[in-house]
């Protein structure tokens, strides 16, 4: 099955460097994206901007199933960041960030392929369903930032 690109873009009122500082505590992912993020574990730390740093992360979405995977950080450029995601999903997903007057751009291109052997034999017929899915997960994940960059400046 040939792997998808799935295209997200958030625009939030703060700065890049405050929704880089959310976006980069990986920790903190359960407490502000935690309908998508049932836990986060930390396997190695990278150099010192994050180059091969390697996360654990188990997910699920609105459909019926958990995801478990794991993203390593690959590249760090001034804009945004690469990380390669292997196990229940395999790909990679590029975060890139822009400065618009007084609102952050952040935006995720998700190459992907599926690694379940059900859902990689069921993918032809689901692709439609795994879309639905991923833009369900990351519309929480634009709602939880909104909240997360309100809580962090109220201190």
């Amino acid at each position: 099955m040939a792997s998808r690109i799935l295209t997200s873009e958030w625009r939030v009122p703060g700065t890049v460097e405050e929704v880089v500082d959310v976006l980069g505590d990986a920790e903190a992912l359960t407490d502000w994206w935690g309908d998508v993020y049932l836990s986060v574990e930390i396997l190695k730390d990278g150099d010192e901007k994050g180059v091969g740093r390697v996360v654990a992360f188990h997910s699920r979405g609105k459909l019926p199933h958990t995801l478990r995977w794991q993203g390593e950080v690959i590249s760090v450029q001034d804009d945004g960041w690469t990380i390669r995601a292997s196990g229940d999903l395999e790909g990679q997903g590029v975060w890139t960030f822009a400065q618009e007057g007084d609102v952050a751009v952040a935006r995720y291109v998700w190459t992907v392929d599926v690694e379940r052997p059900w859902m990689r034999i069921m993918a032809p017929l689901l692709w439609p369903v795994f879309i639905a899915n991923h833009k369900w997960a990351m519309a929480r994940g634009e709602e939880g930032l909104r909240r997360e960059l309100v809580r962090r400046r109220s201190g």
